[in-house]
């Protein structure tokens, strides 16, 4: 056996991991920039946001497959932020936590569903909720919300992203607004619902044919924890007023009978989340049901697009058609900055999203087929369009022209914004609702103590493996003392490179799995030297020892170590969060453990076995197995002169 050779080996692997680490690709700054690894939240502070996943009117727990599918398009939304090391994982059957190491950010966005509707406005009315006062029937001149006209668009003055103002439009992009003969104050996206046609089934009017909310038609295909929940608000509000709010037909005028205005009283004392249980029209005709009510309903309360909704702008209720054209057909979307340097969301449909959108806005415009109240029309006389995300509406333009190409929305948005809302159309509505459960920062100062006691304990481990190798070993200390520090020089490298290449990140848990593989290298180093006492007892020359013992140890080390190993990788793939951490890490260290005892162990025990020094006990760490060996030879010598 030739050792330079397996040392050489050793050495050029040590040569190419440290180029990597100063200069592969992300390596910039100075050289101690150079060789700093990926560093976890628990490590560098950051930002923790827990969010529980729940269908917002049923309760129930969402299937695993909708919470993976969820899991995923919050990963993408995290990773459209542009940074790195994000971490998204589930924890449970409906939380999922997502963990933002660094700069501490504002993750509570991610978790919002996302749906964005278009919806024809059916109807308005005022949504303060007053029960004394009649309640004021908006006309074309002095609609709830401001209408675009002529080629300027309003702005809002408040975002649209999370909770979008009522004031923002939506508008064809410049190549539509070239084929439109009207100013741009309209425009849409491509959708999932059917296509309407210009002879689309007329909304109610102003005055249906028949109650629009009664117990026995809100039963009718409602699920029945949502039925159970109206069932309880009936309780809560009592029978009076119950038959009260289903006998309407329109929106109640309190000052044509006082006392109704008593009975549908209670319906303003309840809960934004029992108001979500209620009947559209219901939650449209009873005018205590106000606006602050329907605005704070939980995520995902407006979700059934084959459904008509209730939503509010400006203080302003209105009653919307079906959703004729859904956000799943948005084929793009993306934060732009238009002509006036204003911030707005792009959008691109694909081609069956283009048609729906192309025959929504042709029923609008002037009004085809009179499905829109008188109260709900522009001041051109069209019908608008209720931009509908999630629960709110964005905004609600007058449809000024039959639009054919793609739009945007516009609004008072800062870049954040845009950016933001631009990602949750771009990568799909979530299938789950979702209540924040915990957001926290941790701290860099945090971090750095944390960091400060993980690396101590690994020292002080270290440490101690090496006090008593030198105790019981010797010369045969030093042997494992090298290896570790190899061992731990290949470890740091490779957690540099990997973190640059695969985005690894060393948490508090990585940390704790280095350490204990700490354990396992000190054990291969015991089933060795046990085994080269073994052959000096038996009566071999430390030189012949050393390989005789090599053999036989090798097969017990490699075992060792493989068990370790596939411990690491099945704890890694059944694992979530910071333990994938400790597994990866227990695994990486093995396996360049194995590389040393392999590279550097058996080579440099073959080099000291030619050394004087080997064959003293006191220097060697062998022990008795020298003098052992001189007291049965020296026997076996006297035998063989008894037998001459």
């Amino acid at each position: 056996m030739r050792p330079g050779r397996q040392l050489a080996v050793l050495g050029l692997i040590f040569v190419v991991l440290y180029l990597l680490v100063f200069f592969s690709g992300g390596a910039s700054g100075g050289w101690k920039d150079r060789l700093e690894p990926r560093l976890g939240l628990d490590l560098i502070g950051g930002t923790r946001v827990a969010l529980e996943a729940t269908n917002s009117l049923d309760g129930k727990a969402p299937t695993q497959e909708n919470l993976e599918e969820a899991r995923r398009i919050i990963e993408s939304r995290v990773n459209a932020y542009g940074v790195a090391e994000a971490e998204v994982v589930t924890e449970g059957n409906r939380n999922i936590v997502i963990s933002l190491p660094g700069e501490n950010r504002d993750l509570t966005d991610v978790g919002t569903p996302a749906e964005l509707r278009f919806r024809k406005v059916l109807k308005a009315t005022d949504g303060s909720g007053a029960t004394t006062a009649p309640a004021p029937t908006p006309t074309a001149s002095g609609s709830p919300a401001p209408s675009p006209s002529g080629s300027a668009a309003p702005k809002p003055s408040a975002s649209a992203a999370v909770k979008p103002s009522a004031g923002a439009a939506v508008k064809p992009s410049a190549s539509a607004a070239a084929k439109a003969t009207a100013s741009p104050s309209a425009g849409g996206q491509g959708g999932g619902a059917p296509a309407p046609t210009a002879s689309a089934t007329p909304a109610p009017s102003a005055t249906p044919s028949a109650p629009a909310a009664s117990p026995s038609a809100s039963a009718a295909g409602v699920p029945q924890g949502i039925e159970a929940q109206r069932k309880a608000v009936e309780q809560k509000v009592g029978p009076a007023a119950w038959a009260a709010a289903s006998a309407l037909q329109a929106p109640a005028d309190l000052t044509a009978d006082p006392s109704l205005a008593e009975k549908l009283k209670p319906f303003g004392t309840l809960t934004p989340q029992q108001v979500a249980v209620l009947a559209p029209e219901m939650q449209f005709n009873v005018p205590t049901v106000s606006c602050a009510q329907l605005d704070d309903r939980p995520a995902g309360s407006v979700k059934d697009p084959k459904q008509k909704a209730v939503a509010c702008e400006s203080g302003a209720k209105y009653l919307l058609d079906v959703a004729k054209v859904e956000g799943t057909d948005v084929k793009n979307a993306s934060a732009q900055l238009d002509q006036t340097s204003s911030w707005v969301v792009s959008l691109n449909f694909t081609g069956d999203g283009q048609n729906k959108w192309t025959e929504l806005t042709r029923e609008s415009y002037q009004n085809n087929g009179k499905t829109c109240d008188a109260s709900a029309l522009g001041q051109g006389g069209n019908c608008r369009v209720a931009v509908v995300l999630d629960n709110r509406i964005v905004s609600s333009p007058e449809i000024q022209a039959v639009l054919t190409g793609d739009s945007q929305i516009t609004g008072n948005f800062t870049s954040k914004d845009a950016n933001d809302l631009a990602s949750q159309l771009r990568y799909g509505a979530l299938p789950v609702t979702f209540v924040q459960q915990e957001a926290q920062n941790v701290t860099a100062t945090l971090g750095e103590s944390q960091l400060r006691a993980g690396l101590l304990a690994a020292g002080i481990g270290m440490l101690l493996v090496i006090i008593y190798s030198f105790f019981y070993y010797r010369l045969l200390g030093s042997v494992i003392f090298l290896s570790l520090v190899l061992s731990g020089l290949l470890v740091f490298g490779a957690l540099v490179v990997l973190g640059r290449q695969i985005g690894f990140t060393l948490t508090l848990a990585g940390i704790a799995g280095m350490i204990v593989s700490l354990g396992v290298a000190a054990d291969s180093f015991v089933i060795y030297f046990e085994r080269l006492k073994d052959e000096i007892r038996d009566g071999r020359s430390p030189r012949s020892a050393v390989p005789r013992a090599w053999v036989r140890a090798r097969r017990t080390i490699i075992s060792a170590n493989a068990i370790t190993l596939m411990s690491a990788v099945v704890l890694y793939i059944v694992s979530v969060g910071t333990v994938k951490g400790f597994a990866f890490a227990l695994g990486l260290a093995t396996v360049l453990d194995l590389v040393v005892v392999f590279l550097f162990r058996h080579p440099i025990m073959t080099m000291f076995a030619r050394t004087q020094a080997f064959l003293s006990p006191r220097v060697s760490g062998l022990g008795r197995a020298l003098p052992a060996r001189s007291t049965e030879q020296a026997t076996a010598r006297n035998a063989r002169v008894k037998e001459a």
